[in-house]
This record gives structure tokens, C-alpha cells and sequence, in this order.
């Protein structure tokens, strides 16, 4: 008679088979997409054939069901690819297993098996790849077929010879680095799937203040996160006691001449970009204007990290000292229209291999 152990290894057996069948039909250029629909309050619906995705947006109970959805998160973080067959694989290697748990073979011989197997595959697979590196053409064309591969069962198929191009142009430019932090994406609405391109330098969806220059060559970046909107009075929950409005008035006037000192010492930095992350209000603006400094607000986080990561410049946050930070660089800043949308061009960048997906 069959014991609680025997039940309980049924039950992972059942439950890790479910989550392969529910994902084995997405596999491939002929899988099908999955329409899923959020229970919560947004009722919101997403079609996916992506593998991780899908195992992520469902709710597991069975222990061994969730060690599979991990395979296809670590798979996908890992890899980026190949999440649906590594689950089909795992569930269909445990479907052969339950067969020979049933024939009363130990579950320890049946996982020496697999360990065997397993060095037997890899050698199988060392002894038939072939390494074209040092060929350039022959390795470019081997990058193409991967990529063409990996997008046959994306949404991109029709498409795919084209954004295959883009994906190797952009991975050739890394020269190995391997740093894809250094490849933007930025999706825009309006136009086909045929115009999208490969820009080479960083491009970045925001725009320049107003009456400042739109183009500036061989220019010089100081990066930064500090808020210059300070020219008017914010203290949260500060009282200031004042017998008439002329102390108010002076109370303001201090914090101009606060903000201006800010705003000299940015600019003896000799530089004509000012990228920051936070707010820039009217009064510092027009003093960069009166300079003739270009000044950019509210380049998001992720926008000033990779900036900075690009251009070769620190991110800073005091301007006390000039000499220990190092200022970005590029050949030209531009601004270009995309789509309807004006955004803004670092071409000739500190670090050749950056370049944005668009």
C-alpha cells in the first residue's frame, strides 16, 4: 500500500507536470500566446507567450510547481532566454521519473542518472559547438541567427531580419564589455515596427529650458542630483515671525542670493550642459540662460545613472570643490524630433559603445 511519503511525492510530481503542460503550448514559432486576466481590483488583460511571464502572473500552491517558476525567474535574469524550455524540459524529465518511481526504483539511483546524463550532454554539446570569434564576418553572422532565432516566437516575427540587425549592431558595439547598461531603449508611440533604429550615442526624452541654446558642440556635462528650487520659501512646518511684508521680502531676497551663489559656483566649472535630476526653477534657469548654458531638469534617475556611466562624468551633489570632480564630455549635444516628440541627442560620447535602441 502506497504510505504519506509516497502520496506527498505524487502530489509534486502532478503539480510540477501542470505548470509544463500549462506552458508547453507556448513553445516555439507555432506556440500559441496565453491571454491572462489580473483578479484583482484592475481587471487588467496582457497576451504573452514569454515564459517567465506567465509563470510569474500566476498563483502556485504546490511546492514543487514553485521551484519551477524559479528555474524561469533565474533562467530569465541569467539568460534572457529559453525560459519556457527549461521548464518543459525540467517537467518532462520528472514525468520519466515518476514512471520509474512507479516501477519502485529509488528516487537517489534515478538522480544519479540525471547527474550522468547531464555530463554526457555537456560533452555532447562541447564536442559539436563551434567558435567563430576570431572570424568577424562568420561571428556577426552567427550572432544573426541567434537573434533571428530567439525572435521567431516573438511578436517581432515578421520583422524579426530588421530588429535582429539592431540587437547584433548594438551588442557588436559593446566590444565584449558585456556591459548592457550602456543599450537604451526608449519606446515611442506612432510610426511602424520598420522605423525603429539604431542611434549610436545616448539619447534622452526630455528637453532644454527655454531661450537656451538647442545645440552645443564639444560640450562639457556637469551631472548632478540637488534641488535648485529653492528661491522661494519651503521649509515645511518653519515659522518665521515678521512685524511687516519688507521682512518677508528680505526673507526672499536671501534665498535668491543663496540660490545665485548656488548657480556662480556650477558655473565656474567652466561647464555648457547642466544636467540635474530634480527641479530647476525660473530664477536659476535664467541665469544659466544669461550664461549660455543649456540646463536639463528632471532627467530621471535611471537617465542621470546612465549619463553619467556614458559620458565619463560624476553625479554630484555639493559644488564646493571643482577640482575632484570629473565633468562629462561629447562631441555634440542636439535636440531631434522622434516621432512627435522633441528629445535630446549625445552624440560622440566618452564611451564609443553606447547606443539607444529606438
Amino acid at each position: 500500500l502506497p504510505g504519506k511519503g509516497d502520496h506527498a511525492r505524487l502530489a509534486s510530481f502532478v503539480g510540477a507536470m501542470a505548470i509544463g503542460d500549462l506552458v508547453k503550448s507556448t513553445l516555439g514559432p507555432k506556440g500559441m500566446d496565453k491571454i491572462l486576466q489580473n483578479v484583482g481590483r484592475s481587471k487588467s488583460v496582457s497576451v504573452t507567450n514569454d515564459g517567465a511571464t506567465i509563470l510569474k502572473s500566476i498563483y502556485v500552491d504546490n511546492p514543487a510547481a514553485k521551484v519551477l517558476v524559479n528555474i524561469s525567474k533565474a533562467q530569465d535574469d541569467e539568460v534572457g532566454d529559453g525560459t519556457t524550455s527549461v521548464v518543459v524540459f525540467a517537467s518532462e524529465l520528472l514525468r520519466q521519473a515518476e514512471q520509474l518511481v512507479a516501477q519502485h526504483v529509488h528516487p537517489m539511483t534515478i538522480i544519479q542518472g540525471f547527474r550522468e546524463a547531464c555530463e554526457a550532454a555537456k560533452k555532447a554539446l562541447e564536442d559539436s559547438a563551434a567558435d567563430n570569434a576570431s572570424d568577424a564576418e562568420k561571428f556577426q553572422e552567427d550572432l544573426m541567427n541567434i537573434a533571428k532565432t530567439t525572435l521567431s516566437s516573438k511578436i517581432l516575427t515578421h520583422d524579426k531580419e530588421h530588429f535582429a540587425k539592431l540587437a547584433v549592431k548594438a551588442v557588436m558595439r559593446l566590444k565584449g564589455s558585456g556591459n548592457l547598461e550602456m543599450i537604451q531603449i526608449i519606446q515611442k508611440p506612432g510610426g511602424s515596427l520598420k522605423d525603429s533604429f539604431l542611434d549610436e550615442g545616448f539619447i534622452l526624452d526630455k528637453r532644454f529650458g527655454v531661450g537656451q541654446p538647442k545645440r552645443i558642440e564639444n560640450a562639457k556635462i556637469l551631472v548632478a542630483n540637488t534641488p535648485m528650487d529653492t528661491d522661494k520659501i519651503k521649509i515645511y512646518g518653519a515659522r518665521v515671525r515678521v512685524d511687516s511684508m519688507t521682512k518677508v521680502a528680505e526673507i526672499e531676497q536671501a534665498e535668491r542670493e543663496k540660490m545665485k551663489r548656488k548657480c556662480e559656483k556650477i558655473l565656474s566649472y567652466g561647464i555648457n550642459c547642466f544636467i540635474n535630476r530634480q527641479l530647476i526653477y525660473n530664477y536659476p534657469e535664467q541665469i544659466f540662460t544669461d550664461a549660455g548654458v543649456a540646463a536639463i531638469e528632471h532627467a530621471d534617475f535611471e537617465g542621470i545613472e546612465r549619463l553619467a556611466l556614458v559620458t565619463g562624468g560624476d553625479i554630484c551633489s555639493t559644488f564646493d570643490n571643482p577640482g575632484d570632480v570629473q565633468l562629462g564630455s561629447c562631441d555634440l549635444i542636439e535636440e531631434i524630433m522622434i516621432g512627435e516628440d522633441r528629445l535630446i541627442r549625445f552624440s560622440g560620447v566618452a564611451k564609443g559603445e553606447a547606443c539607444t535602441i529606438v
